[in-house]
């Protein structure tokens, strides 16, 4: 029954590391302002159009659809990279920190582009687009090394010495 120790293990550091890395994305959005300034251009717009729609009598049924895929879309980029880094990590025993940490960052950097299908053209986003990428990358390093610390130090068999 070790292997049931090691799920909660990994489930406590699961649930320690998501937060850790939305507090990460939180303070990276705001602690820098062409970010802040970028992404009140680009998505924030849309939320305070929304947001004036639902004050001028859009249903709340609407308004319910679009916050459960707001957080749908939130939940895909914070859970599943450090998931599937933890997973990974378990299942083959290992317990370096650049394994978690790079492998979350990684993934999470990735999330956009792979949704896109590709890398942005060339155009004046690219620059903000770099910006959010390397915040990606941070957030995701983060919930990684905070997964790491928790559970994957013990992660697979002991060497013997």
């Amino acid at each position: 029954m070790p292997w049931l120790g090691r799920v909660f293990l990994a489930t406590f550091a699961l649930t320690l590391a998501i937060p850790a890395g939305a507090l990460t994305l939180g303070a990276g959005v705001l602690l820098d302002p062409a970010f802040r300034e970028t992404l009140g251009r680009l998505g924030l717009v849309g939320l305070f159009a929304g947001l004036t729609d639902l004050a001028q009598g859009l249903p709340p049924d609407m308004a319910a659809m679009a916050a459960l895929a707001f957080v749908q879309a939130l939940g895909l980029l914070l859970i599943l990279p450090p998931v599937l880094s933890a997973l990974l990590g378990e299942t083959l025993g290992l317990r370096s920190f650049v394994w978690y940490g790079g492998t979350a960052g990684t993934l999470m950097a990735l999330l956009p582009w792979l949704a896109r299908g590709g890398p942005p053209p060339n155009t004046a986003a690219a620059g903000a687009e770099a910006r959010l990428t390397t915040l990606l990358l941070v957030t995701g390093a983060t919930s990684g090394f905070v997964y790491w610390l928790i559970a994957g130090r013990s992660a697979g068999s002991r060497s013997p010495r």
